[in-house]
C-alpha cells in the first residue's frame, strides 16, 4: 500500500472517531435532566422613599453543617452567601449602618465573628467569591452584633421595618440574624424634585400658547397662558411667543418690547442664536 494511501486512511478513521465522540457527547448533554442547584439564586428587592434597592445572591443550605464557625469560619473575609459574591444595588445615595454611600452596585462581603461582625460594601461589585477582594477599594465596613433568630434552611436576605426614609438589611440563617441599617435622605430628594418640576412649571402654559398662534386658535386665550408662563418663569421661548401673539393681536408696539425682551434672554443661548435670533431681529424692524 503506498504511503499517501495509509496516511489518508489513518486520518480519515481520526476524523470519524472524533465525530462519534463529539455526536455522543452531544446527544449526552441534550438528555441531561435540569435538577435543583446545590445553593440556588435569589433576589431580594425594596423601595425606600424613592430610592430602590435589590439585593442578589446565592443561598446555600445548612445541610446538617455546622455553619458558624465551621462551614463559614470566623475572623475570614466571607462572599456571604455562595458562588459569587452577594450584589448590592442601590438607585441613588444611602447610608449603609451610617456610612454614606454612593448609588450604584456593590459586593457584599462580611467577615463574621462569634460576637461581632464586619459587613462590607466593597466598590468591585463583580468579585468571584472572595478572590480578588481589595479592601482599599470598600466603600463601608460597619460592625454589627448577631443576634439570635429563628432556624432556617436556606440563607436568606430580608428587608424589614422599612420606612419613607429607612429600612433594614437582614441576613439569616442556620439560627442567626445579622442587620445593618439603612437610610436615605428621601425629604432631600422629594424637595429637589418639587423644585425642578416647579422650575419647569412654565413650559405647558408656554406650548398652549404657542398651539393657539400656530394653530389660529383663540388668541386670547393664548395670550393668557403665555402671560401664565412668563409668570412662572421668563424664558426667551415663552416671551418671544408672547410678541408674535401681541404682533397678531395688532398691538405692535407691545410686540416690539416682548421682542427685544427676548433677545436679551436669549443672548449666549445656543439655540436662540442659532436658529431665532435674525427672525426676531427681522420682525422687530417689522413691526417698528
Amino acid at each position: 500500500m503506498r504511503l499517501t494511501t495509509c496516511f489518508h486512511l489513518v486520518r480519515t478513521s481520526i476524523f470519524a472517531a472524533a465525530c462519534v465522540s463529539l455526536a455522543g457527547l452531544a446527544a449526552g448533554q441534550q438528555g441531561a435532566p435540569e435538577l435543583p442547584a446545590a445553593s440556588p439564586k435569589a433576589r431580594v428587592e425594596q423601595r425606600v422613599g424613592l430610592t430602590d434597592f435589590s439585593v442578589d445572591y446565592s443561598s446555600p443550605g445548612v445541610k446538617d453543617r455546622e455553619i458558624w464557625g465551621g462551614l463559614v469560619p470566623y475572623g475570614e473575609v466571607w462572599r456571604t452567601g455562595a458562588n459569587r459574591a452577594t450584589k448590592l444595588k442601590a438607585s441613588g445615595d444611602f447610608e449603609f449602618g451610617g456610612v454614606k454611600v454612593k448609588a450604584g452596585e456593590y459586593s457584599l462581603l462580611s467577615i463574621p465573628g462569634e460576637k461581632e461582625w464586619t459587613v462590607i460594601l466593597n466598590g468591585v461589585a463583580d468579585l468571584p467569591g472572595t478572590r480578588g477582594y481589595d479592601q482599599a477599594k470598600d466603600a463601608a465596613r460597619v460592625k454589627v452584633t448577631p443576634e439570635k433568630a429563628p432556624a432556617r434552611e436556606r440563607m436568606t436576605f430580608l428587608f424589614s421595618d422599612s420606612t419613607d426614609d429607612s429600612t433594614r438589611l437582614d441576613l439569616e440563617w442556620a439560627g442567626l440574624r445579622v442587620s445593618v441599617p439603612i437610610t436615605v435622605a428621601t425629604s432631600q430628594q422629594v424637595t429637589k424634585n418639587i423644585d425642578a418640576a416647579l422650575a419647569e412649571a412654565w413650559r405647558p402654559h408656554f406650548a398652549s400658547a404657542r398651539y393657539l398662534l400656530e394653530s389660529g386658535g383663540d388668541l386670547a386665550k393664548a395670550r393668557e397662558y403665555i402671560d401664565t408662563s412668563i409668570g412662572i418663569k421668563a424664558t426667551w421661548w415663552n416671551t418671544w411667543w408672547k410678541a408674535q401673539i401681541l404682533a397678531k393681536q395688532g398691538d405692535k408696539k407691545g410686540a416690539v418690547a416682548a421682542a427685544q425682551e427676548a433677545q436679551k434672554l436669549g443672548a449666549g443661548d445656543e439655540i436662540f442664536d442659532g436658529f431665532f435670533a435674525e427672525g426676531v431681529k427681522k420682525s422687530i424692524a417689522e413691526w417698528q
